[in-house]
């Protein structure tokens, strides 16, 4: 009862969750904090869907711009920045709305970290350099063996998530699944969570492959143009492996052609919204489903929070 409000606002890529956290500023004392994983990273704006400029004067977003894209960022990094920047908005009065769809983010702050190990360089190179004699599906045959629950979770095509959960379990020996089970703190806040998605999932495709080509319009191209010039970053770091990212540098190293870049970018996203869409189906917590599109949503969420909770909030 007397745990401060929090509004989480989740949902598939392309299913509209920025422009209703931009309706919800102009008429909640919110303050946004972004979910995603892609949008920390500096110089990648038109490929995440990165707040314009004008978007951002109306309603600032916290946790973007903090990395360069030759850094990592992790669930823990995120969970610490993210509290902070939650007290920070509590003590001005305010509500965090947090919207994203990291979904793993914000499983971390609901539920606390579990007590996995911190990374060790030696056994990443020593897994890297198995990796480059057998073969990652070789690695992912082994992580079967070690732990079957996380391998029929990650692809054989994911060598960052097979090398973290090898590295876990030869640095612990304890398996990835065992220590995930073993949950943190919960999060310090009565949270009011949404999840908003398209009924039809034909719609979201299109969405999707509309957005995609809007990117290539605005200048994708010439963004990641950029990023391939520089001899720091490649298709190991996480930020160059986002969607769309990975499918643009593979056509300017001349994998791709162009045709083929776009397909696979648009499948790759359509992959990526499958993903979050079977975590929020599978979500263990109260959560409130919107339907994109709907006029309904910004009132539903009125709604909830009430006028109870606005008692003491600044506008």
């Amino acid at each position: 009862m007397h745990k401060p409000l929090a509004i989480f606002l989740m949902g598939p890529t392309a299913s509209g969750k920025s422009a209703l956290a931009m309706e919800l500023v102009q008429h909640l004392p919110c303050d946004i904090i972004s979910v995603d994983s892609a949008l920390i990273y500096r110089g990648m704006d038109i490929g995440t869907a990165k707040p314009t400029a004008d978007e951002l004067r109306m309603a600032p977003h916290r946790l973007i711009d903090i990395r360069d894209p030759a850094e990592s960022y992790s669930a823990a990094e995120f969970c610490t920045d993210a509290l902070q920047e939650m007290a920070a908005i509590t003590a001005a009065g305010r509500i965090p709305l947090l919207v994203g769809g990291t979904m793993l983010y914000y499983k971390a702050l609901l539920e606390g970290l579990s007590p996995l190990p911190a990374a060790d360089s030696d056994i990443r190179a020593e897994l890297q350099r198995e990796a480059e004699q057998m073969g990652w599906e070789h690695l992912h045959r082994q992580l079967t063996t070690i732990d079957p629950v996380a391998a029929a979770r990650i692809h054989p095509n994911d060598p960052q998530r097979i090398s973290r959960a090898l590295e876990v379990y030869r640095i612990s020996g304890q398996t990835l699944t065992t220590l995930t089970a073993q949950q943190g703190t919960e999060l310090p806040y009565q949270v009011l969570q949404y999840a908003i998605a398209p009924q039809d999932r034909a719609l979201l495709r299109q969405r999707i492959a509309e957005r995609f080509d809007l990117m290539l319009q605005s200048g994708f191209e010439t963004e990641v143009r950029c990023l391939f010039a520089r001899e720091d970053l490649h298709l190991g770091l996480p930020s160059i492996r986002c969607v769309g990212y990975r499918q643009m540098w593979d056509y300017l190293s001349g994998e791709l052609d162009y045709a083929e870049m776009r397909y696979r970018g648009i499948v790759a996203t359509c992959q990526l919204a499958k993903r979050q869409m079977t975590w929020l189906r599978g979500w263990s917590h109260t959560v409130t489903w919107l339907e994109t599109g709907s006029q309904m949503n910004l009132d539903i969420i009125l709604r909830d929070v009430g006028s109870g909770y606005l008692t003491g909030y600044n506008r």
